[in-house]
């Protein structure tokens, strides 16, 4: 099975969600407008040397309160204390019925004699790291060049390179934590695989493990102006791990304006 999780994201039309010497309001004139001068998410996508324009700020979509109830505290609250979560930052299989997610049996029953939940908080975080840093709810900026796209991240102000100048991945990568990205457009969708993590870091909050065998790949799909639909596949099929998994989930947007953009999973 392959693991894919479709994400809608919409973009920002207006300043980031945490101003850091940033411009908090900022008519951009680039941005389609309605009307009543509203900016217009479904107009046509940008497009940049005659592909889809990815360029933007993005931010994953909230889950409903109802599907990540059992993360947080009573009445709803976020621990986290920022905008909710997607159901996959919590649980990489979320679309999956408990006990029937694509992993090898001896690394369910590993992960079975665990406590429930998301237990014990580890005393340091990992650093960033994919698939899970797309899915902290804060915002993340993407620049599209025709040879170099950069993934700018919020948190923790890191970033990421995807490199489209025809170069292959690297044969014997150093584990890293982002690991080694190249990408290439087929169609109107930007195809990106991404190899060489370490594993030293979870997929998502429950602690599902990876191992350096992971290979991730995303597809970029822009549908319109206010929409970027994203799937993700992993495949991470090492002997003492595992996975190879498939889901779909969707996100809205946030009201553009001046407030940043939604993801979709």
């Amino acid at each position: 099975m392959r693991n894919r999780i479709a994400w809608l994201l919409t973009a920002l039309v207006a300043a980031p969600l945490y101003v850091n010497a940033q411009w908090a309001i900022y008519h951009d004139p680039t941005v389609p407008r309605a009307g009543d001068g509203k900016p217009n998410l479904s107009a046509p996508s940008p497009r940049l040397n005659g592909k889809p324009d990815l360029s933007g700020i993005w931010q994953a979509e909230s889950a409903p309160v109802a599907e990540i109830k059992q993360f947080l505290l009573p009445e709803g609250i976020n621990g986290l204390g920022e905008d909710l979560p997607s159901k996959y930052f919590f649980n990489f299989f979320a679309d999956y019925p408990a006990g029937k997610e694509p992993m090898r049996a001896e690394v369910r029953a590993q992960l079975e004699k665990r406590p429930p939940g998301p237990g014990r908080p580890p005393t340091l975080c990992s650093l960033p790291t994919l698939p899970i840093q797309g899915l902290v709810p804060a915002p993340f900026k993407i620049v599209q060049t025709p040879r170099l796209t950069m993934v700018l991240y919020e948190v923790d102000t890191v970033f990421r390179q995807i490199f489209s100048d025809g170069r292959s991945l690297p044969p014997d990568p150093q584990p890293s934590w982002l690991g080694y990205s190249v990408g290439k457009w087929e169609g109107d969708a930007f195809v990106v695989e991404t190899i060489g993590f370490n594993n030293k870091a979870p997929l998502d909050l429950l602690g599902h493990p990876r191992s350096e065998a992971l290979r991730l790949t995303e597809t970029f799909r822009r549908r319109d102006f206010g929409h970027l639909n994203i799937e993700i596949t992993i495949d991470d099929r090492r002997p003492q791990h595992l996975y190879k998994a498939s889901h779909n989930s969707r996100q809205t947007p946030f009201s553009a304006g001046h407030r940043a953009p939604r993801i979709i999973l």
